[in-house]
């Protein structure tokens, strides 16, 4: 066998090689049912999750305001009692808020909240404060700011 230079050459040798065979494109869907399945399960799941939060914030949404409301009302006493009035109108029937007053109104709001803040005298000051007027107090804010937070609203939107 005489070998020539051509074949002895590097370039000669490179030629003489094969390509590499392409391996056969990987699909991109699920070879199997199971994962189609799973993924119907999780979109459906994702779907249920997106409807709930948006109810969810729908039933809330008079408490943001409500709060909104809270923060640009400052401390007046007057202003912050007016914010609770109408949040529990929203929250409860309007039968069972409407004619509240006094001590009715604060054992109201406290029963519907689990606190005892408006039977104490930041609470009663803040009860009065539409009637009698009042000087600002930051007591009287936080205490309308939990309530608006955490009431339980029994048959009404929240």
């Amino acid at each position: 066998m005489s070998e020539t230079p051509e074949t002895t050459s590097l370039i000669g040798l490179l030629d003489q090689l094969e390509p590499v065979p392409v391996p056969t494109a990987v699909p991109m869907y699920p070879q199997t049912v199971g994962w189609l399945v799973l993924a119907a399960v999780v979109v459906v799941l994702l779907i249920l999750l997106i409807w709930r939060w948006r109810l969810h914030r729908q039933a809330t949404a008079h408490r943001r305001a409500a709060l909104a409301e809270l923060s640009q009302a400052g401390d007046d006493r007057a202003a912050i009692a007016e914010i609770l009035r109408r949040t529990a109108l929203i929250s409860f029937p309007r039968a069972q808020v409407a004619g509240l007053t006094g001590a009715d109104w604060a054992a109201f709001l406290d029963q519907n909240y689990g606190g005892s803040g408006f039977a104490s005298a930041t609470g009663q000051a803040l009860l009065r404060a539409p009637y009698t007027g009042s000087a600002p107090d930051a007591h009287a804010t936080d205490l309308a700011r939990d309530w608006i937070k955490h009431h339980k609203a029994q048959g009404g939107q929240s």
